[in-house]
């Protein structure tokens, strides 16, 4: 008999299940997903990048090549509220985050835009966010969330936090390896034992028991309730699940619904990126074209992550992050780059928010 999942506090907030969804971009993860998400209990977490994109670029002031043009524009201000005003439809008042990349060009304004839009929660990943409470100052009531992979991050953050603004995070999610999209770690690391999320999880409970009360939420790879029940039972406070979410009928990249159940493990890969980590996606789109040699031409018409250089990096790769996310989530499957966790090939049929929330809560 399963034990009854705990109501979970993250600062001022209480989400029923100990279960965050995700961020994902671009528009993974946006209003219906994330609405439907925390409606059912768990945590719905809107990913800000790519935000020009809802609605087919509805809300973006200026286009070049049909593209959102410069990182005004491919981090909409204006669609992000329009996506936070439509998620609040679906899930009233409850919790409901934001994921925003450290990475990403702007990343003080665009912080700054999701709490005026709504967000409840911030999470931050991509990069070691030390100044994330300078831009939340106004916004007390916002709980602050980074994403680590290791002790040595936990130290840095907490440390500096504490110097400058008498404030620890909220909670911390502890990314293993076997996640979707970006990694925080170096290729060839994420397939060493001593990286696994197993390995990593217990000692950084440890540590932040000295920094406080801080919860721990372990992320990367967790696929059903058995998976829950023991990150739980490693000092875990809850979880956090992505790619399950790319199964559901209101995933909002609709070309997941297609694709997810006819995925193979053999089709997942690690490849390499513009923003300087490994990524994890499928073997189709941009990825496939790169094989042929005949991949579309870079042209940084979104300048999106300050990594990149200004489409520097992305020559290197061969492919743009930008232009490639963007077009899966409009459904090129000729040209996009679609992400997935380790575990995307157990997907083999598409479910509601509703059938998957309870599927991992019952007791």
């Amino acid at each position: 008999m399963k034990s009854q999942l705990k109501p979970l506090q993250i600062g001022k907030h209480t989400i029923t299940f100990p279960i965050f969804q995700g961020g994902m971009g671009v528009g993974i993860s946006w209003d219906n997903l994330a609405g439907n998400v925390s409606k059912e209990g768990a945590l719905g977490i809107i990913s800000a990048v790519g935000t020009g994109y809802y609605h087919q670029m509805k809300f973006v002031e200026k286009l070049v090549l049909n593209k959102p043009f410069e990182t005004l524009n491919f981090y909409s201000k204006v669609a992000l509220n329009e996506i936070f005003k439509n998620a609040r439809k679906i899930c009233g008042n409850k919790p409901l985050g934001a994921n925003i990349l450290h990475a990403i060009n702007d990343y003080g304004r665009v912080v700054r835009d999701a709490c005026e839009a709504g967000a409840n929660i911030i999470v931050t990943g991509a990069g070691l966010p030390t100044n994330m409470p300078e831009f939340t100052k106004n916004f007390p009531e916002v709980a602050l969330v980074p994403i680590v992979s290791s002790v040595k991050a936990i130290k840095i953050i907490c440390k500096r936090w504490e110097e400058r603004y008498k404030k620890i995070p909220d909670a911390f999610i502890v990314e293993g390896p076997l996640s979707g999209g970006h990694q925080g770690f170096k290729y060839e690391d994420c397939f060493k034992p001593e990286c696994q999320l197993e390995a990593i999880l217990p000692p950084i409970v440890e540590e932040t028991k000295k920094w406080g009360n801080i919860p721990i939420i372990a992320a990367g790879g967790i696929w059903n309730r058995k998976d829950i029940d023991k990150f739980l039972a490693l000092g875990a406070s809850g979880v956090q699940m992505a790619t399950r979410f790319l199964g559901t009928f209101e995933c909002d990249a609709k070309a997941y619904q297609e694709i997810m159940p006819f995925v193979k493990k053999e089709d997942i890969e690690l490849v390499k990126s513009p923003v300087g980590y490994p990524a994890r996606a499928i073997k189709i789109g941009v990825i496939e074209r790169l094989k042929e040699g005949n991949a579309p031409k870079v042209k940084c018409v979104s300048n999106c992550v300050a990594p990149c250089h200004r489409g520097v990096e992305a020559k290197k790769v061969g492919y743009c992050i930008a232009d490639s996310l963007g077009k899966a989530h409009l459904g090129n499957t000729k040209e996009g780059l679609y992400f997935t966790g380790a575990n995307g090939y157990k997907i083999d049929k598409i479910i509601s928010v509703k059938e998957l929330i309870e599927e991992l809560t019952k007791g």
